[in-house]
This record gives structure tokens, sequence and C-alpha cells, in this order.
């Protein structure tokens, strides 16, 4: 449980799929309101947490189009929201990577495209929509008080790939030192794919950075 001033927000980390994907299940312990961040597979195991915790959840959220972050959109069966530059990804086999797994990526149809600015209301707690673009175009980060959800733009001493269909590696490092490296060094990172960090430990020990 992470503390976000006066409120509670609640993090329920879930390793999925070929790719080890972090999907986060965030929710406010008051209401019960949440989402459901990146389910690169359905997994009846966070059915089942979602139902034993009476999270009510009000969206599945896409950091951006990949296979490996959208392969459970369809089954767990909330209502979508991804960037409108990666929407096209949801049902293109040729942008969203699934040709080279073992199985399509059911079509989804989103309820919401999110922009730049947009804030996603979960009861008392809201996550701010930050586009970092460069993995694809449409990808983003999401921030709640000290907690940031990088999908795959930030990684722990690590960068999100470039080399796929819609990457620009100028357009990555542009999102992250003008749109991430400027939040405070304690803002904890929680991204899409390994452990987590810190904003303040990547800026010291970041490579790429």
């Amino acid at each position: 449980m992470i503390s976000d001033g006066e409120k509670e927000l609640v993090v329920k980390k879930f390793t999925v799929g070929l790719l080890a994907t972090n999907c986060y299940l965030v929710y406010e312990k008051r209401s019960h309101k949440g989402i459901l961040i990146d389910p690169g597979d359905f997994i009846r195991g966070i059915n089942e947490y979602i139902k034993k915790a009476g999270v009510e959840v009000v969206a599945t959220v896409n950091t951006h189009g990949h296979a490996d972050h959208i392969m459970g959109d369809a089954e767990f069966g909330f209502l979508v929201m991804i960037h409108e530059l990666d929407g096209p990804y949801l049902n293109d086999s040729s942008k969203n990577l699934s040709f080279m797994g073992c199985r399509a990526v059911r079509e989804v149809h989103p309820g919401r495209f999110l922009k730049d600015g947009d804030v996603i209301d979960m009861g008392g707690l809201k996550l701010e929509v930050i586009h970092t673009p460069g993995h694809t175009p449409g990808g983003i980060s999401l921030r709640c008080g000290n907690i940031l959800f990088s999908g795959d733009t930030l990684f722990f001493e690590g960068v999100g790939r470039t080399d796929c269909p819609g990457g620009d590696y100028d357009m990555l490092m542009r999102s992250i030192n003008e749109k991430l490296m400027v939040l405070p060094d304690d803002v904890k990172v929680l991204p899409g794919h390994g452990p987590e960090t810190t904003i303040g430990h990547e800026r010291r020990s970041n490579p790429f950075l």
C-alpha cells in the first residue's frame, strides 16, 4: 500500500506472458475503484484477486499497443484506454507484433483515446497521462503522486527498444529527458518489465542518460 497524501493507493503487480510483462492492478483503498495497467495475458489469478479484494475496475489502460501489453484486453472485458496514436495497434498484427507470437490478439475497440495531460479518475485518486513517445508513437506513462508507471519507456538502468515499427530513439530520449527526468528523485518508477526503480537512481546510474 502506497500513501499519496491523505489518500491511499494500492498497487498489486502480476508478471504475465512470455516476455514477463509487469501488469499492475491499481486501486484506491477507500472506494476500491481502480484500473488494470498492461494486461499482457489473461490470468485467472488476476480476476480472482479483483473479486476477492472487491475492486471495481473502471478501465484497462495500455501504456502502448504491443501484444505483450494488450493480449489480455478482450478477455478481461473492461473498457480499454490507450493513447490515440497507438489505437491502430490494437487490431493490427503488423503494428502490435502479435504475428511474432503463438497466438493473435483478440479484436478490441477502445472506449477512450488518451492524450497528454488527460486525467484518469479512480474515485478520489487521479492518474495523469504523460505522453512519452519513442518506443511507440503513442507510448504513455502514468503518474499518481509519487508513483510513475513508465510502460516500456524507462526501465531499471535501461530504456525501451526503438527498433520495432514506429520506434524512434531520438524521440524516446526526448521523452525521458524532458518529461520524466524533470520529476523529483524520489518518484518511484514501476516499469513494464523488470524491477522497480526511482527517478533519482536512473538520473545517476542509467547508462543511456
